[in-house]
């Protein structure tokens, strides 16, 4: 088996993909695999990572969602590992619609446990493979975007990016 990377360049910055098998093990708006390695789960890490120019249908999921085609991250398997709420949890953030972000508290909800609102942001603080598990698409209560481990800024960029698209393809919301 072997561990590859690459990054791309987005309109939000570089964008790093560390893949095995062609499952996403972790990815994020850097160019320094450093800033990745350590949030894979530690039986998935695998020395050396081979560099390569391109990830396919990885990369080109990337630039799809970035052209407009934001249901191309769904099609991309992710490999990631944790406790079972926090697996299921990222499989239930993969079903968040574009252009529809949910807080912290329905997030747990959606997950199965409307307590664990820790544990859902939890969820999303470990969460290694962003953009394809769409951490993102989580917000505060208050309507306040809250933190993003590759920024706000990007945050920001993200979900204006969704809500554009999804308007125009929803032509009920345009009218609104």
């Amino acid at each position: 088996m072997t561990t590859q990377t690459t990054t791309v360049p987005t309109p939000d910055g570089p964008f790093t993909v560390v893949e095995r098998d062609g499952a996403v093990l972790a990815s994020g708006w850097t160019a320094e695999l450093s800033e990745l390695t350590g949030q894979i789960h530690p039986t998935l890490r695998a020395e050396p990572v081979q560099s390569v120019r391109s990830l396919a249908s990885i990369t080109d999921a990337v630039s799809a969602y970035y052209d407009g085609d934001l249901a191309a991250i769904e099609r991309v398997r992710v490999h990631q590992l944790s406790g079972p709420f926090r697996n299921h949890a990222w499989d239930v953030l993969r079903t968040v619609a574009p252009g529809r972000p949910v807080t912290y508290s329905e997030y747990a909800r959606l997950a199965g446990r409307p307590a664990a609102i820790r544990a859902a942001a939890g969820a999303c603080a470990f969460n290694a493979a962003a953009l394809f598990v769409p951490c993102h698409r989580v917000i505060r209560t208050d309507g306040s975007l809250g933190g993003f481990r590759w920024g706000v800024a990007v945050k920001t960029s993200l979900l204006a990016r969704e809500k554009t698209a999804s308007q125009s393809a929803d032509p009920v919301s345009v009218a609104r």
